[in-house]
């Protein structure tokens, strides 16, 4: 097959397009400095070329609170990069598969976080811009779907974590957050503050697991929308208890602030459906997973870090 990925070069797009050319896919990848999706005649540079499929995973935030600092922006930005992809799938690549990334924070977190249930209720106020744009782009799916007949999936994936993510100056998400405060804690003496008590509760899926997921489903499925997740949360505490035992780090020197963001107090998931198309989809046990991206993370923070940092490796 010859696919397309937008966003190729994030933490997700990395890992789908080395998993694609494994596979012996004909491969096309873009960034946003190969291609701009706020522009309107972006995507025509492809035009000559027949896709089978498009993954489209370009979008425009941030981890952390990102999306309480730039709402207008984000809704602006997302909106062109979603409607610049939708119109030239429509005009140009009608034989090909549009598959799109939707947002957890897409969900009412009132609600049961099913399928049925996406496009229902309100997302979470610090998140709401940008969980209505994703919002957004499943509905142009579903209406390029109603009126032309085009093709697609809309996944919706956990937090997605494991080696390889960035580690440049952008805001990270919660879980490479906890690694960086507990090594530099452990390695630098510095005191570790989590925001929040604690309790709030996040499901993590490994980004191996995802990406086969994800190329399965992409196979089976179409016009419809799929969480993929691991079906199982765990609180803040929980995490940072796991992530100490690993780098030998005394939980009990971590501190909690009350006062700072903390988005929403659970994250997790209904995979019923995904276990309907793939009823074998298992997950890499979290302790497991945990230990080779902490051990990944530490290694590259040192060859980043250079000798100023006492950056042993963590887990011997």
């Amino acid at each position: 097959m010859r696919i397309l990925i937008s966003g190729a070069t994030g933490f997700l797009g990395r890992f789908l397009t080395n998993a694609l050319k494994k596979k012996g896919e004909d491969v096309v990848t873009f960034g946003s400095s190969d291609c701009d999706l706020t522009l309107s005649d972006s995507l025509n540079q492809f035009n000559g070329i027949r896709f089978d499929q498009i993954y489209h995973l370009a979008a425009w935030t941030q981890a952390g609170d990102f999306c309480l600092k730039h709402p207008g922006e984000q809704w602006i930005m997302n909106q062109k990069i979603n409607t610049h992809m939708l119109d030239w799938w429509c005009k140009e690549q009608r034989e090909a598969k549009l598959i799109a990334m939707g947002t957890s924070c897409g969900y009412d977190p009132t609600l049961p976080l099913e399928e049925d249930n996406y496009l229902k209720g309100c997302p979470i106020d610090s998140l709401f811009t940008y969980a209505m744009t994703k919002r957004m782009l499943l509905n142009g799916l579903l209406a390029l779907h109603k009126q032309y007949g085009l093709n697609f999936l809309y996944v919706v994936p956990s937090t997605l974590y494991g080696p390889g993510y960035h580690t440049d100056d952008r805001q990270l998400h919660f879980i490479f957050d906890l690694m960086r405060k507990i090594l530099l804690g452990k390695y630098e003496g510095e005191t570790v503050v989590l925001w929040g008590n604690g309790e709030q509760k996040r499901e993590l899926v490994h980004i191996d697991d995802f990406v086969n997921g994800l190329l399965m489903l992409s196979k089976k499925v179409s016009n419809t929308l799929l969480n993929i997740g691991a079906g199982e949360e765990y609180s803040i505490k929980e995490f940072a208890q796991i992530l100490c035992r690993l780098v030998d780090y005394p939980f009990e020197k971590i501190k909690f602030d009350t006062n700072r963001y903390v988005g929403a107090t659970s994250k997790v998931l209904n995979i019923s459906r995904l276990r309907e198309f793939l009823p074998a989809f298992n997950t890499i046990p979290i302790e497991q997973g945990l230990a080779e991206t902490v051990s990944w993370y530490n290694t590259h923070r040192q060859k980043r870090s250079g000798p100023r940092h006492k950056c042993e490796k963590a887990l011997g």
